[in-house]
């Protein structure tokens, strides 16, 4: 069983209210998900397995509030993470145009800063197209999940 690292950015509640969706409705019961509201870089330091960045963005295509703690010192300290699998599920709304889950972009530079391994393609939700950001992001994640088993068994 996989333990993954949710680490979550929510400006409204929204994206909280996905991880959580996540954790009680994914895995078929052979991963777990340790949600973090308010992560800090320990959430990555002290763990292993999988990281699933689920974020909103502001106005300004910027990290929320809840998790920029968290991006700042990843920025900072460069705790190299080589090849560790990590996801993004990012919500926005596609009426800011340029900054449209910028959030999403940050994050994911910031991973590959620490020699993280992207699996799969970023999950961008358009509050603009749907008011139930969970009902995306549960299939998504099971593909995530079954690409990370796929990834790890040929590693291994």
């Amino acid at each position: 069983m996989a333990v993954v690292q949710v680490l979550v950015g929510s400006v409204y509640g929204g994206a909280l209210l996905t991880a959580k969706a996540i954790r009680d409705q994914s895995g078929s019961g052979k991963h777990q998900f340790v949600v973090h509201e308010t992560p800090d870089l320990s959430a990555l330091t002290t763990t292993e397995g999988p990281v699933l960045v689920c974020t909103s963005t502001t106005g300004q295509g910027e990290v929320p509030e809840n998790l920029l703690n968290f991006y700042i010192q990843l920025r900072d300290q460069l705790p190299m993470q080589q090849g560790r699998p990590f996801g993004i599920i990012v919500l926005g709304d596609s009426s800011y145009g340029d900054t449209f889950c910028g959030a999403g972009a940050l994050m994911e530079e910031a991973f590959y800063e620490v020699a993280a391994h992207k699996v799969g393609e970023t999950l961008c939700i358009d509050a603009m197209e749907t008011t139930e950001p969970e009902s995306l992001a549960l299939p998504w994640v099971e593909e995530w999940l079954d690409q990370v088993s796929q990834e790890t068994l040929q590693a291994g």
